[in-house]
C-alpha cells in the first residue's frame, strides 16, 4: 500500500463538502459531520485504495493502460506529473468530446501531432517559409495542449482514473458506454453509481489529489514491473 492511513488523514482526504452541498447516493460513504462539513470514511478509502491497485497491477501487467484525467485547475500539474512518472497517457486540459466513443478520429488527430512533431525534431521545417514554420509551430503547441498527453495511446485504454466526476462527466459517460472500468476520486458531492471502484476523498485539496494519484501511479509501476519481469523470464525460456 502506497498510502497509509496516516498520510491520507494529513492530507485532508476526508473532508468533504459542505452539509447542503451533498449528492443522497455518497450516504454510505460518509462516516460523519463536522462544523457542517461532511467528514468522509477514511476506512472505506484506504479499502478502495487497496483494491484499486491490486485492479490496476493486473492490467498493466497484462499490458493494458490506465488513463489518467483530471482537468480542474487544483489536478492538473498533479495527473501530468504522475501520469507521465508511471509511463500512462492522460487528459489534463478540456475533455475532447469523443475522445473514447470517437477514438479513431482522436487518433486521426495524434497521427498529425506526431508528424508535425517529427518536421520539428528532424529540422525538416526549417526548409518552409517563414510564415508556415510559425503555422506549423502554433499547431504544434495547440495539439499538444489538448491531445499531447495521449500520444502515445494506440487503442481506448483498458481503465481510467478519474478526478472530480462532477467535474468530468462526459469521460465518465463514454468510459460507461464503452464498459471501460472507471477508478474515481469522488467528493461527497458526487455521483457514485456508474464508478466501478470508488474512492471517496477530497477532490478539491492538492496534496488529497496528490496521495491518491501518486498511489494510482506507483500500481501502475509495480504493474510494469510485474510485466518486465514475466518478459525477461519468457526470453530465457
Amino acid at each position: 500500500m502506497s498510502a497509509t492511513m496516516k498520510e491520507l488523514l494529513e492530507a485532508g482526504v476526508h473532508f468533504g463538502h459542505q452539509k447542503q452541498r451533498w449528492n443522497p447516493k455518497m450516504d454510505k460513504y460518509i462516516y460523519s459531520d463536522k462544523n457542517g462539513i461532511h467528514i468522509l470514511d477514511l476506512r472505506i478509502t484506504y479499502s478502495a485504495l487497496e483494491e484499486a491497485q491490486e485492479f490496476i497491477q493486473k492490467i498493466v501487467a497484462n499490458s493494458g493502460k490506465v488513463l489518467f484525467v483530471g482537468t480542474k485547475p487544483q489536478a492538473q500539474k498533479v495527473i501530468e506529473e504522475q501520469a507521465t512518472r508511471a509511463e500512462m497517457p492522460y487528459v489534463n486540459q478540456r475533455w475532447l468530446g469523443g475522445m473514447l466513443t470517437n477514438f479513431k478520429t482522436i487518433i486521426k488527430r495524434v497521427v498529425y501531432l506526431k508528424e508535425l512533431i517529427a518536421l520539428e525534431s528532424s529540422g525538416e521545417i526549417n526548409s518552409y517559409p517563414k510564415p508556415e514554420r510559425l503555422r506549423i509551430r502554433r499547431e504544434i503547441a495547440k495539439l499538444t495542449k489538448s491531445i499531447g498527453g495521449i500520444i502515445e495511446l494506440n487503442k481506448v485504454p483498458d481503465a481510467i482514473f478519474i478526478v472530480d466526476l462532477l467535474n468530468e462527466t462526459t469521460a465518465l459517460t463514454e468510459a460507461k458506454k464503452l464498459n471501460i472500468p472507471v477508478i474515481g476520486l469522488a467528493d461527497s458531492n458526487v455521483n457514485p453509481e456508474h464508478v466501478d471502484i470508488v474512492i471517496p476523498g477530497n477532490d478539491d485539496a492538492i496534496r488529497s489529489i496528490e496521495v491518491i494519484a501518486t498511489t494510482i501511479a506507483d500500481s501502475c509501476l509495480k504493474g510494469l514491473g510485474k510485466r518486465q519481469k514475466a518478459s525477461e523470464k519468457e526470453e530465457k525460456e
